[in-house]
């Protein structure tokens, strides 16, 4: 089956996709600072380049898009267009993510996943997230230890 959008057409959907500061990212950063809590973006030096860093507090958050990272929810779809290549694509990217993980827990940070679909209004939504994640940093300064949080529906 053919693409139902011309090269031109599709290139152009393509570059409105954002990496960064898209809308789950910028929600949960709004609800760290409210909270006190401070953070660095983006940092290059970190296997990932985790979306935020908590260096008081060892911790590194990856925002994750149900589509891009194969989540097993309801807004993740394998397009029926070009299949193989996108079954190709987002395995490449969970098998990244979890390389990415283990050498982040290697280094000794403490790695927290938010998925895209648990900010919705369907899934836990945003104040759910954001107590769960305040209430892993707390423990984080009790017991640290690094490992991994998924913050799934």
């Amino acid at each position: 089956m053919s693409d139902v959008h011309s090269p031109a057409t599709r290139s152009k959907n393509m570059r409105a996709i954002r990496s960064c500061n898209t809308r789950p990212e910028r929600l949960i950063r709004c609800s760290l600072h409210a909270a006190g809590i401070r953070y660095r973006l983006h940092r290059a030096d970190l296997p990932g380049k985790p979306d935020l860093v908590l260096p008081k507090f060892r911790t590194v958050i990856f925002i994750h898009g149900c589509f891009w990272h194969g989540h097993s929810c309801k807004y993740f779809r394998l397009p029926q267009t070009n299949s193989e290549f996108w079954r190709e694509k987002i395995s490449g990217n969970c098998k990244r993510d979890q390389r990415n993980t283990e050498q982040l827990t290697a280094l000794g940070w403490r790695v927290l996943i938010v998925w895209e679909c648990s900010l919705r209004s369907s899934g836990p939504g945003l104040a759910e997230v954001s107590r769960r994640i305040l209430a892993s940093l707390e423990e984080q300064l009790v017991c640290p230890v690094a490992g991994v949080a998924d913050f799934s529906p």
